[in-house]
């Protein structure tokens, strides 16, 4: 690439093409500055003891160049022409879904769009010399994060001087904008996180979390909540949802139109829902095997009791379907068949390959920090849902940074993005259980390796039949590591993939129709083998997996007139306590 850097930093005149080499000057100092406010990631380093790293292949990255090499001249002499008046071509054009660079002004304008393609063009070198690094398969995921991390930063849309978008809303505003940017960003540091949407337009239990229901049971980490019936007779097993415990429940009962809770009652099932319990300092010692035995165990045993079913239907979410799955393990060892189906959205239990998460889980981090999570420090939901953040930082950092710290604006009211930046604080005994055992050592898939509860676990001896959701666009679940579960667990297992992300491919409501999902009987030993073969449907997978369901969970009865029994009796209404505690 081109060297632009000029020692000489000389009086711009915008006429003169000899003062464009300065003005790339002044651009990348302003770069390395603003990043260096914002702490743009550094390169990871290479482990300690690790040999160094051979050198580039000499002949791929002659190709990489000469790849490159008609870009860069056609780009010097835009820059030339420019100069003089004349527009300039679009020599390289961004990645598909890059929406940064979307405006008018970014193409019609000479100066921004010369600063947006010698940005696309110095990350895509950037991007091919990360895919020529000669470093360990290990370490190569990392390597492509933080390089991406690294383009993302020093984008010429994070900053004033190089966002057409920003200079003119300022002029627009007469500096407005300038001033409710600053505030916005002195009540962001104040609350220690990037506001996402405008969260004065939701509240639980005023907009959000509004199905009816009732809390019948609570211990010191989890409350269970029994819906309402909405129909006159319900299905004798009842459903109980364990949903992750890193973020709050009502991911899956947020709006009327689009709450998975209200739709699922709607079919005429029984629901029991756990809001597990924003750890306070005095429960920091909470395990694994807590989770296991007083959060999901203990749900299912007051759902059979109340809903006075011998058997249950249970369902996990994320890492609620880990849970879920680690508990009907430890019951299949004690041979006890209370569960009669299952349920798993988006979950892994073969960590194999854990998708980009896995660059903040290393053995290093967990070493560097293991004895603290020991001894009862918990781990912050924001530090969590930093690094949510970070897997998708040009959508869920960046994009916020220019909106509204430089723009100043407020973002629109989104409820799944309200649900996101509603973290929870985890145990730390519990996490690091479940970094070493489950994400690190892989140890959940091996028959017999793990102890839980007091039991040794093979998921294996898990035989009931189990509906397995995976979304094909998963960041933090690959589908294909979802995949994997169908040769794990013993039952019979129906396998559906959805389209979209991690949350937005399980919130899909049927109306309004959108996105599809894919079907097929036949279980493969190879993924792509599965999809290939896979039918795609039109619409959301929530009819399909309720039929499943429905097929599962008894005949009908009449619904009950009230939540509760004797033993346990209505507590609060819904949403409940827990779900309000902030981190």
């Amino acid at each position: 690439m081109p060297d632009f850097r000029d020692p000489n930093m000389a009086p711009l005149d915008m006429r003169d093409p000899a003062t464009w080499p300065a003005l790339q000057t002044h651009w990348e100092e302003a770069q390395r500055l603003w990043a260096q406010w914002w702490s743009a990631p550094a390169m990871p380093a290479l482990p300690t003891g690790a040999a160094a790293p051979a050198t580039f292949d000499p002949a791929a990255l002659a190709a990489l160049n000469a790849r490159l090499a008609p870009q860069v001249e056609a780009l010097l002499h835009a820059t030339v022409d420019a100069g003089i008046g004349a527009a300039v071509p679009e020599v390289i054009a961004p990645l598909p879904g890059d929406r940064r660079f979307s405006s008018a002004a970014w193409r019609d304008q000479p100066y921004y769009a010369l600063v947006k393609q010698w940005y696309l063009l110095y990350a895509e070198y950037c991007r091919g010399m990360t895919r020529l690094a000669p470093v360990p398969a290990a370490e190569r995921q990392r390597l492509e994060f933080a390089t991406r991390q690294y383009l993302d930063a020093i984008a010429p849309s994070n900053f004033p001087a190089t966002n057409p978008d920003v200079l003119a809303r300022a002029i627009a505003t007469d500096g407005a904008s300038v001033v409710q940017g600053l505030r916005n960003l002195a009540e962001d540091t104040e609350r220690g996180r990037i506001t996402m949407t405008d969260e004065a337009a939701f509240a639980v239990g005023r907009n959000l979390a509004l199905t009816p229901g009732r809390v019948i049971f609570r211990n010191d980490l989890i409350e269970l909540i029994q819906y309402d019936a909405t129909t006159p007779t319900v299905h004798k097993r009842p459903l109980v949802i364990i949903p992750p415990c890193i973020n709050k429940y009502y991911i899956l009962d947020l709006q009327p139109a689009n709450s998975f809770v209200r739709h699922t009652v709607a079919q005429g099932q029984t629901v029991f829902l756990v809001s597990w319990r924003n750890v306070p300092e005095s429960l920091g010692g909470l395990t694994w095997d807590d989770y296991i035995e007083e959060g999901v165990i203990r749900a299912l045993r007051v759902a059979q009791d109340v809903g006075a079913s011998r058997q249950v239907n249970a369902l996990g979410f994320c890492v609620g379907g880990t849970l879920l799955a680690s508990a009907l393990a430890v019951l299949a060892a004690r041979r006890d068949t209370s569960v009669a189906s299952a349920t798993l959205l988006t979950t892994m239990l073969d960590f194999a390959d854990p998708g980009e998460i896995g660059v903040y889980v290393t053995r290093e981090f967990l070493e560097s920090r293991e004895a603290q999570l020991l001894a009862g420090q918990r781990v912050p939901g924001a530090d969590l849902a930093n690094a949510f953040a970070s897997l998708r930082a040009n959508d869920l950092i960046w994009n916020y940074v220019v909106g509204n710290y430089l723009k100043g604006e407020t973002p629109p009211a989104f409820d799944l993005l309200y649900w996101n930046g509603d973290s929870t604080n985890l145990p730390g005994p519990m996490y690091a259980y479940y970094l070493r055992n489950l994400y690190l050592d892989n140890r959940l898939r091996e028959r017999g390796a793990l102890t839980m509860a007091g039991s040794t676990v093979d998921l294996h001896r898990v035989v009931v039949p189990t509906y397995i959701y995976a979304s094909r666009e998963d960041h933090i679940v690959p589908w294909r590591s979802a995949y994997k579960s169908t040769a794990l667990l013993g039952g019979d297992c129906t396998f559906v993939l959805g389209a979209s992300g991690h949350i937005a491919g399980v919130v899909n409501p049927p109306v309004p129709v959108k996105r599809n999902y894919w079907t097929n009987d036949l279980l493969t030993d190879v993924p792509e083998d599965w999809l290939e073969r896979a039918e795609s449907v039109p619409g959301s997978w929530w009819p399909h997996w309720s039929a499943w369901l429905a097929a599962r969970a008894g005949p009908q009865r009449a619904a009950p007139v009230a939540a509760g029994n004797g033993r346990f009796p209505t507590l609060d209404p819904a949403p409940g306590r827990y779900v309000q505690a902030k981190a």
